[in-house]
């Protein structure tokens, strides 16, 4: 079970729709065109068309999966003194004093430049359940981050 919040959960459902009503009949005419050219053998039309059809049907899928065994986060219930899910994080790495901030997410909401860890990403798990002033030690490739929580706000 994933949970996202509700924004990603819209946007994702969005997505199927649009692959479905609109991405997929195209995709089905264009190989229903390349397949009426002729020998498919040797038709790179109808190979590209295939491809793209497999491709669309492989993210419909995908996105299906994600939708059904999702749930949508409900803001209200998260602990505001602990960092969880939709929790926006401010720490210091105490071996270079540097300040970072970030939102912890869902791995289908990870979005490093939009300031978004997955609550799976070493950095993410170590921050899961701590309270500000608490000390996390992320294993990361780079060896072990310690890390004191400055600041916690919810969404």
């Amino acid at each position: 079970m994933e949970y996202l919040s509700k924004e990603r959960y819209d946007s994702l459902a969005a997505e199927l729709e649009h692959l479905i009503s609109e991405v997929y009949p195209k995709v089905t005419d264009d190989l229903a065109e390349a397949s009426a050219q002729g020998d498919r053998s040797d038709n790179a039309g109808y190979r590209e068309a295939r491809r793209i059809q497999g491709k669309t049907i492989s993210r419909i899928r995908f996105l299906q999966k994600i939708l059904e065994h999702s749930r949508v986060i409900d803001p209200g219930v998260l602990p505001k003194d602990r960092v969880c899910l939709l929790s926006r994080v401010e720490f210091t790495n105490l071996s270079t004093n540097a300040r970072s901030t970030f939102e912890i997410v869902s791995p289908h909401e990870m979005d490093l430049e939009a300031g978004k860890i997955s609550l799976k990403s070493p950095i993410g798990a170590a921050l899961m359940g701590k309270k500000v002033g608490e000390i996390a030690e992320a294993q990361v490739p780079s060896g072990i981050l310690r890390l004191r929580i400055e600041s916690i706000k919810l969404g």
